[in-house]
């Protein structure tokens, strides 16, 4: 395209640079000329016309072989001097550059140009040399002679150090600037002088007159002459200031995120913040929350009062000075602010503010408490910022940004920079309240499930612990129980829930009642497990949040009798036992698979255990922490040496357990339940085997009453004979043999049980009697008279219970 001719101005701008001082020319990727402009003509003598369209080398003075031509396809510029043709036929040796680009048409062309004039030397060269150095407004500038006298200085400089040029003339920098960065300046220009080298320093420097301190970035090089001789020092200086602080929010930013939030403690939180504050930001730092954050409710929206003097809690404070001397508030202390005072109004008001010490919202805190005011005189506070902490619309507190140190006030873009930490600081604050909250309904709600105290029997003394994990994992779903069971018999149970929280909890409450549930009709552990199982399963297909419900369990039934343990579980730790006088032994149990699976069978086994042995069941919390720090079995062995230690009573036992084995603040939940194992003498307990014929019943009457008397339980006599007149009655007249008749006298919870086993598997249930019936009334009579009663199956039929209580005579 043609480009303007000569004189013939489009802008302003082409009234100022002179369009035909320079020669442009536009040659596309073929090669041919597609603009040519002004000077293009006068420098060469051809016109537009007589050129675009032509090809570029017709312009050339001599042809150049195409091996000998640069790879101009590849480049992006390409500069040098050529030979071209001028229309009187001359040579003319121009010197040019080209540019590849890509024209405005979306065409990628070469755009070439060469100075027309200005290319010989103009008397304003050298003034222009000067005149920059004098009034460069980029950098400050001063020229050092080789013994560091000040030689030349630029305005900049003058108005950095407030010194001309002549008062500073033959002086060392250290002399101009009394300050360590003088020192340091002349330490690196005498580098310069010994070396060759540039050197570089940052330094920070408060100018004449400036607020704050300033930071520059300090480049001293050689100065030589034209033989290369070092002649002087060139000190170089720019004002980064803006760009430093710029550096120094981000970079506190950035610690402010890695640093703040590392806890769900939120006095923690608080502490961090003024942590990561102190000493760049602040001198002094203080975090004060609501006193209405201490309860777990929720926080109305009006927590803090339109009116009066604001009670706050010390959550956290940190200085640069050692021991926090600034503070008049201890942590954890309440302090009433007056109305008026800068936290009140600022956590009224809901926005950051900065304040002079004049400002009467500090003038009126610190008249209000003298101890505040000797603190501000004694360390000479010139600068306050108070922001709120505010989360998702809810003010939780005040952080008060204090300087006395630091000579520098704060300014606006401290307060936007405090507002930012404030607010990441108060939604990690929020954060770790509302987990509070949750965790401890958790705890709540899982204590609530859990057993409040254990039963009173004849079988076993037992103690146990439940301790939840830290908040970080949250609460679990552990848990244990000591179930009664009929003919003085206990059921032993500790469980674990897969996860942590709620509904971890929940899930927790549902089996524990289902346990009772299922023990209460007295099915076998293995049996037991197998519903246990089913009920998990269906759970997992009801759940709404997803994800599957899974649980551990070790079920074990004693009987004092006996003294013989059945047990079964269920993807648990195995329980370990100590015999009297011996070691501590893991009872080898079929592992059973986690509750849940479904359609895989449960095995029991039965072991005899010696009176006063003692029974550990617990979850694999209490054994995880030592597995991960010294090996796969250290938990267990360990657990096993606590447990041959003989403590005073069972309830120490445990806590020397917990203390030995878990850190401060456990990683999992924990349930331990200890049981040492009773047994019933003979003494205690009589059998009698019963005929298939009613001709017995008077007998077995006879028998049992026989039996209290030896047991001196005459008060008992008229229950008992009746109960055993029922119960031995009804299993001739509609069980199958052999029939037994057993009295079992528990003198450790005074009370009579009375059994009547047969062979038939069918159980009676109470049904009331009309009027006119014959029978039907003797089973609700027992029931009437005894405190409970049942039935549960044995291998070859049933066994029908009751257990009255001796202290009440019924």
């Amino acid at each position: 395209m043609d480009e303007p001719a000569i004189g013939r101005a489009t802008s302003p701008l082409d009234e100022v640079v002179g369009e035909e001082l320079t020669a442009r020319v536009t040659v596309d990727e073929h090669g041919t000329v597609t603009g040519w402009n002004a000077g293009a003509e006068r420098l060469l003598g051809y016109s537009g016309a007589q050129i675009v369209g032509r090809p570029a080398a017709d312009l050339l003075a001599d042809p150049v072989p195409a091996q000998e031509l640069p790879p101009f396809a590849r480049l992006s510029r390409w500069h040098g001097e050529i030979s071209l043709r001028h229309l009187d036929g001359g040579r003319r040796e121009i010197k040019v550059l080209a540019h590849h680009r890509t024209a405005p048409t979306g065409r990628r062309e070469w755009l070439v140009v060469s100075a027309v004039t200005g290319r010989q030397p103009h008397p304003l060269d050298e003034p222009f040399v000067s005149w920059t150095f004098a009034q460069s407004p980029c950098c400050a500038l001063a020229l050092y002679d080789t013994r560091l006298r000040l030689r030349r200085a630029n305005g900049a400089m003058e108005k950095a150090v407030a010194l001309t040029e002549a008062e500073m003339l033959g002086l060392r920098v250290n002399e101009i600037v009394d300050d360590p960065a003088g020192e340091r300046a002349e330490q690196s220009m005498a580098r310069v002088l010994r070396t060759g080298e540039p050197q570089y320093d940052e330094d920070f420097l408060r100018p004449a007159g400036a607020s704050r301190t300033h930071a520059w970035s300090v480049l001293m090089s050689p100065l030589r002459d034209g033989a290369g001789t070092l002649r002087g020092v060139c000190l170089t200086s720019h004002d980064m200031t803006e760009q430093y602080w710029a550096r120094k929010r981000l970079q506190l930013m950035a610690d402010a995120g890695r640093r703040i939030g590392s806890t769900l403690d939120a006095m923690r939180t608080a502490q961090e913040l003024a942590d990561v504050t102190v000493p760049d930001f602040a001198d002094f730092v203080t975090v004060d929350l609501l006193t209405t954050l201490d309860d777990l409710q929720e926080p109305a929206p009006d927590a803090v009062a339109t009116t009066g003097p604001v009670v706050l809690r010390r959550a956290a404070h940190q200085s640069g000075t050692p021991g926090v001397p600034e503070a008049v508030v201890a942590l954890g202390s309440l302090d009433e602010y007056p109305a008026g005072s800068a936290p009140a109004e600022t956590l009224r008001s809901g926005r950051a503010k900065l304040y002079e010490m004049t400002n009467p919202a500090i003038t009126a805190l610190v008249a209000s408490d003298p101890a505040r005011a000797s603190r501000v005189r004694e360390f000479g506070v010139h600068s306050v910022m108070a922001v709120p902490l505010t989360a998702r619309g809810t003010t939780l507190g005040v952080a008060v940004f204090t300087r006395h140190r630091n000579p520098d006030v704060f300014r606006q873009d401290d307060l936007v920079l405090a507002e930012e930490l404030a607010a990441r600081a108060a939604v990690c604050i929020d954060n770790a309240r509302r987990f509070t909250r949750e965790r401890g309904t958790a705890v709540m709600l899982q204590r609530s499930l859990l057993p409040q105290r254990l039963p009173r029997q004849a079988a076993v003394e037992v103690a146990s612990r439940y301790l939840p994990a830290d908040a970080h994992a949250g609460v679990g779903g552990d848990w244990f129980d000591v179930i009664p069971l009929s003919g003085a018999r206990v059921a032993l149970v500790v469980g674990d829930i897969v996860g942590h929280g709620i509904h971890a909890s929940a899930t927790m409450g549902r089996l524990r009642t289902a346990v009772r549930t299922l023990a209460d009709i007295d099915l076998a552990p293995d049996e037991l497990l197998t519903h246990l199982d089913d009920l998990v399963a269906r759970l997992s297909t009801e759940r709404d949040t997803g994800g599957e419900v899974g649980a551990t369990c070790l079920y074990a039934v004693y009987d004092p009798i006996s003294r013989r343990c059945t047990l079964a579980r269920a993807g648990h730790p195995l329980p370990a036992v100590v015999s009297p006088g011996g070691p501590a032994e893991l009872i080898d149990l079929p592992a059973g698979p986690p509750l849940g699976l479904g359609g895989l069978p449960f095995e029991a086994a039965e072991i005899e255990l010696p009176e006063g042995s003692l029974l550990a069941l617990y979850t694999d919390g209490l054994i995880t922490p030592g597995r991960r720090a010294r090996g796969d079995d250290d938990g267990v062995l360990r657990l096993c040496r606590l447990l041959t230690r003989s403590e005073p009573t069972l309830d120490a036992q445990c806590d020397r357990i917990l203390t030995d084995l878990l850190p401060p603040r456990p990683p999992d939940d924990v349930a331990l339940l200890l049981a040492r194992t009773r047994a019933l003498d003979a003494s205690q307990v009589a059998t009698w085997d019963v005929p298939a014929d009613p001709s017995a019943v008077a007998q077995a009457r006879k028998d049992a009453l026989a039996q209290l008397d030896a047991w001196d339980l005459e008060d008992a006599a008229f229950v008992t004979e009746l109960v055993v007149s029922e119960l031995v009655t009804n299993a001739i007249r509609h069980a199958r043999p052999s029939i037994q008749l057993r009295l079992i006298h528990l003198a450790h919870d005074s009370s009579l049980i009375c059994e009547v086993t047969d062979g038939d598997s069918t159980s009676p249930h109470l049904r009331r009697a009309r009027t006119y019936d014959e029978g039907g009334r003797g089973l609700l009579l027992v029931a009437q008279l005894t405190r409970r009663w049942g039935t549960r199956q044995t291998p070859k039929g049933k066994t029908i219970w009751t257990e009255q209580a001796l202290d009440h005579g019924t």
